[in-house]
């Protein structure tokens, strides 16, 4: 059976600046939470840093040429704050911002578009020493830091995204505390949750005005979840980990109000006028999908709830996440009937699998059939009326893969990281053909 997309679906790939960049202290780059994060002991498997990475900060011209080799329309990026201002507001650093104007205009000459995503969680350490994103003002600078980084680079760059994964961020670094800043407070990742959806309602503003033009929208994590019994206590930490994770960034945006189950715990935090500022018309939405989340009640955990494991017999990634693509489709059809039909680009998607060398290359079929079936359920979704302009793989290539340091491995290139040499996988040559042709033949596998 061949699966065929439309013929202005945009095929792309991501990255994140910390995971990749490495010159981390390099033309006047300031530290970020990241930096603080992984140099403090216990935090990171194998106690790695993304001082190094993949060098991508020296190396760009040779992961451009991967690109337009791969056939790439865009490749989404992220920039770092601590590159354009060392302390997070003040006087720019123009060292950090020459490295993304060559960046910009190496992409264009390949024909690449440039999707840039202000903030992939690499928060300026001074503004962490002053509260971080508990403290509202952080929205503040955060605004003024898009819009010059907007004003710098909007006469080549179109598509803005505000940030990535909020809801990530606040969760993992702010109540759980595995992700940086490393914070277990309740009461931080509340703070941290209205400012974080407050800085995206004032960067779309802000950019608004300096040009209409723009095509601005933000990118979330979204996964379904699902109750691991039918008992009520398990249904219960089902909807509230699915207000907490999905509802609470994506009712907000979309509707003007936060999820009822949340509203009493952000009552002291949210100021009249917020809802509605953030309440912004997006030209697009960004969706990051990797795996579905089952959860159970448990009285005894943080929040009254705790994942689930995997059912027996589930496929499993590298990273132990369940392969299980129908929730990708069930969660685009959610934001077409419960949040008006967006305009959605799929971010990120992609696996971590242990690659296999053999004579001929480096062979992921693990890989390429995780992506084949996602793209399987994007085009179900499009069938079905979803409106999905495009797909962007996780990852361009291996890279610092957080917590997890450099053990996992979710690129469709492969970092040799003691030599900076890039080798494409079978998934990169895969991909080739989806994009060349449009589509796969399911059969061909």
């Amino acid at each position: 059976m061949d699966i065929i997309f439309p013929n202005r679906f945009i095929w792309g790939a991501s990255t994140a600046a910390y995971q990749i960049e490495g010159a981390a202290a390099l033309d006047g780059k300031g530290p970020s939470v990241w930096d603080t994060f992984t140099h403090t002991a216990d935090k990171i498997r194998s106690a790695e840093n993304g001082n190094i990475a993949c060098d991508h900060y020296h190396h760009y011209k040779t992961d451009v040429r991967l690109m337009k080799e791969l056939g790439l329309h865009a490749y989404r990026f992220s920039t770092s704050w601590t590159r354009f201002f060392p302390e997070g507001k003040g006087k720019p650093n123009l060292k950090g911002r020459d490295f993304y104007n060559r960046l910009v205009d190496e992409l264009l000459e390949n024909n690449i578009d440039p999707w840039l995503c202000f903030y992939h969680w690499d928060l300026p350490q001074a503004l962490q020493d002053k509260g971080g994103w508990a403290n509202r003002d952080t929205a503040f600078y955060f605004s003024d830091y898009v819009s010059y980084v907007a004003e710098q680079l909007g006469d080549r760059v179109n598509h803005f995204a505000l940030l990535n994964e909020p809801n990530v961020h606040a969760v993992l670094g702010h109540l759980l505390g595995v992700h940086a800043p490393g914070i277990t407070d309740f009461s931080a990742f509340v703070s941290t949750l209205h400012h974080l959806n407050l800085a995206t309602g004032l960067g779309v503003n802000r950019l608004r005005v300096q040009n209409s033009d723009w095509k601005l929208g933000t990118v979330l994590s979204l996964q379904p979840v699902y109750p691991n019994t039918d008992k009520d206590e398990d249904i219960e930490a089902r909807n509230l980990f699915d207000a907490v994770w999905n509802r609470s960034v994506l009712d907000p945006i979309f509707k003007g109000t936060y999820p009822e189950l949340l509203q009493g715990m952000l009552e002291d935090t949210v100021q009249a006028g917020d809802l509605g500022q953030i309440n912004q018309p997006l030209d697009f939405l960004g969706m990051n999908f990797y795996q579905r989340i089952i959860v159970e009640s448990d009285p005894k955990s943080l929040v009254g709830i705790r994942p689930s494991m995997p059912p027996k017999n589930a496929q499993l990634t590298d990273m132990g996440w369940e392969v299980y693509p129908k929730a990708m489709l069930e969660q685009l059809l959610e934001l077409k009937n419960d949040y008006g039909n967006p305009v959605i680009y799929i971010t990120e998607n992609g696996a971590a699998y242990k690659d296999v060398f053999t004579a001929r290359g480096i062979d992921d079929q693990q890989r390429i059939r995780y992506i084949e079936s996602h793209l399987q359920m994007v085009a179900q979704a499009i069938e079905q009326g979803v409106n999905v302009q495009g797909y962007f793989v996780w990852s361009l290539m291996d890279n610092f893969e957080w917590a997890e340091g450099y053990a996992k491995r979710f690129g469709i290139v492969y970092t040799d990281y003691a030599t900076q040499k890039r080798i494409p996988k079978a998934s990169y040559y895969w991909y080739q053909k989806v994009i060349h042709n449009c589509g796969f033949n399911v059969t061909s596998m």
